[in-house]
């Protein structure tokens, strides 16, 4: 998608139709999907990757717990080149891919995973339609949500799970993702956005 074209929208059945389709037309596909932080990354993924052959590779396994708390207009805490040489160039190639997720109980890199065997990879986090991933994805989603709604969202996610973030959120991710949205127009390298359900009945700004 050219970044002065507008963006397609496109529901959930309609991403799962676009998916298979590149699976039938080659050995291995990657999607990258993308958004504000709170915007409901995880959830659109976990619901695509129930298909058989499809997996989920979180965000945070290259989300470093340290610099994530920092401000940074290119959200550097994304480890993208880590992420494109231990597990999109191998996976590509059709190798086994193993590589090291950040564990967050310790704030450092944990034990040697084994992604399984899989046919579609699903890639769901924040800074990854950045110039450094360009060529990795075989499709990109952007979850449009506008910044505030997101963060809204996202505060109210952490406060269910036990988690006072508020601080973060207002001092440092929403601050994060509005400037690499200045920096890097993400929307604008997706090949299709996706607008949640909920957000779409509450007529919010990008639905």
């Amino acid at each position: 998608m050219g970044l002065n074209e507008p963006v397609p929208l496109a529901g959930i059945e309609e991403l799962a139709v676009r998916i298979a389709a590149l699976r039938r037309s080659q050995a291995r596909t990657v999607v990258a999907i993308s958004g504000y932080g709170g915007a409901g990354k995880s959830t659109l993924t976990k619901t695509l990757a129930a298909e058989p052959g499809w997996t989920r590779l979180r965000g945070d396994d290259f989300l470093d717990p340290m610099r994530s708390h920092l401000r940074s207009t290119d959200w550097d805490g994304v480890e993208r080149t880590r992420l494109r040489d231990e597990v999109l160039a191998p996976f590509r190639r059709g190798e086994q891919v193993r590589f090291r997720p950040f564990d967050w109980s310790t704030g450092r890199l944990g034990s040697v995973t084994e992604l399984p065997d899989t046919e579609a990879l699903l890639v769901d986090a924040i800074g990854i339609l950045h110039p450094e991933l360009e060529g990795c994805f075989d499709l990109s989603v952007w979850v449009d949500v506008d910044l505030e709604t997101a963060g809204e969202r996202g505060r109210e996610r952490d406060r269910r799970n036990g988690s006072q973030h508020d601080e973060l959120w207002i001092d440092v991710w929403l601050p994060n993702d509005r400037d690499f949205a200045a920096r890097f127009d993400p929307m604008s390298r997706a090949d299709v956005r996706y607008v949640p359900a909920d957000v779409a009945q509450l007529g919010m700004p990008n639905a």
